[in-house]
Order: C-alpha cells, then sequence, then structure tokens
C-alpha cells in the first residue's frame, strides 16, 4: 500500500511565560480566554494570555507564520489591539489545508488555583479554534515551588497541535463522538 493512501498528521508545539504585574495592577489575568480573579493580569504588551499564545506558537512551528514575532506586534502596537484571541484568529488563518484534531496543554504555575475553571478553558479554546471540546486537553500543575511559576512569578504553558492534511482527511478522521 502506498503511503498516499494515509492522511498526513502533523505535529506542533510552543510554548508561552510571562510575570505576574505587581498586585495593585489593574490588568485582568487572562488564561485561555477566561478571566481569572484574585491575582494581577501577566506582564505583557498585549493581555499576556499564556495558553493562546502558546497555542499560537504551535501554529508556528507548523506553518512558519511569525505569529507573535511580527503579525502580533503589528497588530498590538499600530492597531492598539491587545486581545489574544484575535492573535489566535490570525494564526488559524495561516493552517491552510490543515485541520486542527486534538490541542493539549499544560500550565505551570503556583497561582491563580486554574483547576477550578479547566472545563471553562477547554470550552473556549474548542470554541475560537472550531472543535469539540474533547478535542482539547487541559492539564495544571503548581510546579511545587521548584521554578519562579511553582514559586507564584508567572504562568508557563507548552501546547502540543495534531492536525491533518485536509485533503487527506476522510470522514472517519476528526470525528468525535459527541456523546
Amino acid at each position: 500500500m502506498s503511503l498516499k493512501n494515509f492522511p498526513l498528521f502533523r505535529t506542533g508545539i510552543g510554548q508561552d511565560s510571562h510575570r505576574f504585574l505587581p498586585a495593585d495592577s489593574s490588568k485582568p489575568c487572562m488564561i485561555g480566554g477566561i478571566i481569572f480573579e484574585g491575582v494581577p493580569g501577566l506582564d505583557a504588551d498585549s493581555d499576556g494570555d499564556v495558553v493562546y499564545h502558546a497555542l499560537c506558537n504551535a501554529i508556528s512551528s507548523l506553518t512558519g507564520a511569525p505569529i507573535l514575532g511580527r503579525i502580533a506586534v503589528e497588530l498590538c502596537r499600530k492597531d492598539g489591539i491587545t486581545d489574544s484571541q484575535v492573535y489566535l484568529e490570525k494564526a488559524l488563518q495561516t493552517l491552510q489545508g490543515q485541520k486542527i484534531v486534538h490541542i493539549a496543554f499544560t500550565i505551570e504555575g503556583k497561582r491563580p488555583r486554574l483547576q477550578e475553571k479547566i472545563d471553562q478553558v477547554k470550552r473556549k479554546v474548542a470554541s475560537v479554534c472550531s472543535l469539540h471540546e474533547k478535542q482539547v486537553g487541559l492539564t495544571v500543575t503548581s510546579g511545587d515551588g521548584l521554578t519562579d511559576f511553582g514559586c507564584g512569578e508567572g504562568l508557563q504553558c507548552f501546547c502540543v497541535l495534531t492536525t491533518v492534511e485536509a485533503m487527506a482527511l476522510p470522514d472517519q478522521i476528526g470525528h468525535i463522538d459527541k456523546k
């Protein structure tokens, strides 16, 4: 059997991290498109959303498009757009013929308590990426004080993204039973 009969899967990886702003900052803490109360925002020109930024970087690792390195910088500095969802939407447009079949995230940080909003973050990411919630995985770790993130100084997120070439996509691949 020829390899041309098999779908072409690709894997991208992305990472992002930001330090928290001082406690008296009024900037909200945005993680995966969801506001987390009780902690200051993240130090970034944008909203500092480490989940969306890690996903943008994972997409860039597949497409070579300079989303955070150039496109987001231009949107932020020239147009004043600081919403990372806009950057992610631009990144998704660069996939051209690749369909996302799964996204996995892991976030390290002592604060905030991420466990309480994991399902909200997964639903939000799935919605923005036109996926079912089952196609988004998210794990969190406190870091046990071993890194700056584990000591509560900021957040770090890693993302692994799996896509399949749309033209090689049989009807069953990417189908998720919604039951």
